[in-house]
């Protein structure tokens, strides 16, 4: 049994644009449709996710998703919104790259179960790599006029007056590539829709038109609004560039800040498109978020809900237990808790110091901490005169003036937290 997938994705703000007749084909039964997914890295980033988060409706809605790891347009180089060509990746770093999507993929898609609509991956490069150029242009290309190529809006862009750089034949031949993908995936798969961004509506219907001379059926096309942030930044970027799934990349306290740190107009609309929480309650928590903005009830519930579905609970509370050292209170023993990475996201751009192991041995005195041999402090006078006044800690905790550091204080064997009055941090880094 299907349930509306387009109504669905209009309530959630996640339709631009679709085929007449998608909602009506979808609601005669379990149909299939793919997303295509770049593999220039090996994990996805929060870009991807509003096409991933499509597929996860379709799939909840009774229909049967593919996910699309795109090796020889990868190959290639999309021009859809891009300036100029992307890096081209060779075999092995394409495979490893598809190894490590599927891995971040199945946590919101069903690829293991023998259900009849689980979801299925697959790569473009496993049916392009052996299709000759000749072969290509005479099956594929003769199909598909200059003009008809020309018209369309990402071809256009690179070609107008104010793009700095032309445009290659490479990138020309993209839509008729992500095109025959779709022909290939209808023929063999019978799948029928094809989803993407808005940036994307010229090559799935360049697909829809192959799939129409070629294959003699009907495809069908649907499109997302490309995410924008109230403030006209671009979503899914910090300063140090994306916000990428993989724990490695960016660690999961700072996954958790970007959310948390979004804006009120905008945490009202992510809140619909990245989480899979019901309208009923969704409207509850807008309506409760509006009474006391203050407490930033949306942003918090967004942060926790995406953050437990890209990593996993025990990360999230490790993310809230670290975000409260810095703006809540907390004790030596939940800054002892966070590991080395988590310790130095937290602390991020605040000044350090290096101090042996030796230093350690018989304890450090806190003049020597703060000043002395830091620097953190003006003047030994200054540390002496700030610790009289209770307003230095180290690891969270008051210390007085007789209170030496030792190993016992390190965090994650290595750092030491000084803190003078609420909101003045130094770190000691302790070399072996």
């Amino acid at each position: 049994m299907t349930s509306n997938f387009v109504k669905e994705l209009e309530w959630r703000g996640m339709l631009h644009d679709a085929m007449p007749g998608t909602e009506n084909y979808l609601m005669e039964g379990m149909q299939s449709a793919y997303v295509g997914i770049d593999p220039t890295a090996d994990s996805l980033h929060i870009g991807h996710l509003v096409g991933v988060m499509m597929l996860r409706h379709f799939q909840l809605a009774g229909h049967k998703p593919y996910a699309l790891i795109g090796g020889a347009t990868g190959m290639i180089g999309d021009p859809s919104g891009k300036s100029a060509e992307r890096n081209l990746l060779d075999e092995d770093t394409l495979r490893h790259n598809q190894e490590a999507l599927k891995e971040q993929l199945s946590r919101f898609l069903d690829f293991e179960s023998d259900v009849d609509n689980a979801a299925v991956l697959v790569n473009n490069y496993d049916w392009m790599k052996d299709f000759s150029f000749l072969d290509f242009i005479r099956d594929v290309g003769k199909h598909i006029t200059v003009n008809y190529m020309m018209s369309k809006d990402s071809v256009k862009k690179r070609l107008s007056a104010e793009a700095k750089e032309g445009m290659s034949f490479t990138e020309f031949t993209y839509q008729l590539v992500q095109g025959y993908d779709f022909l290939h995936l209808y023929e063999k798969y019978n799948c029928t829709l094809q989803m993407g961004g808005s940036d994307q509506w010229g090559n799935i219907t360049t697909g829809t038109e192959l799939i129409r001379r070629i294959g003699g059926g009907k495809g069908y096309a649907l499109t997302c609004p490309l995410i924008t942030k109230a403030d006209g930044t671009k979503f899914g970027k910090t300063e140090s560039g994306n916000v990428w799934l993989d724990a490695n990349r960016t660690s999961p306290y700072k996954f958790y800040q970007y959310w948390l740190n979004t804006s009120d107009a905008d945490a009202e609309k992510y809140i619909k498109i990245f989480t899979f929480i019901s309208k009923t309650d969704i409207e509850e928590l807008i309506s409760k978020h509006q009474e006391a903005p203050h407490l930033r009830l949306l942003q918090k519930k967004l942060a926790e809900e995406i953050t437990v579905m890209v990593h996993s609970q025990e990360d999230l509370d490790n993310a809230v237990k670290a975000s409260a050292i810095l703006f809540g209170k907390s004790t030596s023993e939940d800054l002892k808790g966070l590991n080395e990475k988590t310790f130095l996201d937290v602390f991020e751009g605040v000044p350090q110091a290096e101090v042996s192991a030796a230093d350690l041995e018989n304890g450090m005195d806190m003049i020597a901490a703060l000043a002395a041999k830091t620097g953190f402090l003006a003047s030994n006078g200054e540390a002496r005169r700030e610790l009289k006044q209770n307003s230095i800690a180290v690891n969270k905790e008051k210390v007085k003036e007789d209170f030496l550091i030792k190993k016992t204080d390190l965090i994650d064997g290595k750092y030491v937290l000084l803190q003078r009055g609420k909101k003045s941090y130094f770190v000691l880094v302790v070399s072996s």
